[in-house]
């Protein structure tokens, strides 16, 4: 099963979406807009060129740098998620590319005449 947008007014009267997961987590929320069709509008651009959109890391870590802290959610009173293990999303992507686009490459076809 896959993630839903939600679409909603929000405190402001302004049009926004939210992203939510399966169970119900919410994974995103976008920035305010003032049409109902331009909210629309941002949901087909984030499903355009969020699918397999590249991760670039703009963190500044250092070896022996100590862990950075837990994240904790304003909104929740305890911290009882796992952690997200470490994946190499370039990889992983690259990988599901190739298995959808197929080889990179045509044989050549030989006739045996």
């Amino acid at each position: 099963m896959a993630g839903m947008f939600e679409l909603f007014i929000d405190t402001e009267s302004a049009f926004r979406f939210r992203l939510t997961a399966p169970d119900g987590t919410v994974m995103a929320v976008s920035k305010p807009f003032d049409t109902k069709t331009d909210a629309v509008a941002g949901i087909a651009a984030v499903r355009e060129y969020a699918g397999m959109g590249l991760i670039t890391d703009h963190s500044t870590t250092t070896p022996n740098a100590a862990p950075p802290a837990t994240w904790t959610d304003p909104g929740s009173q305890t911290d009882d998620s796992p952690r997200m293990p470490k994946i190499d999303f370039h990889t992983r992507a690259r990988g599901v590319r190739r298995a959808v686009s197929g080889p990179r490459w045509a044989g050549a076809i030989h006739s045996l005449s």
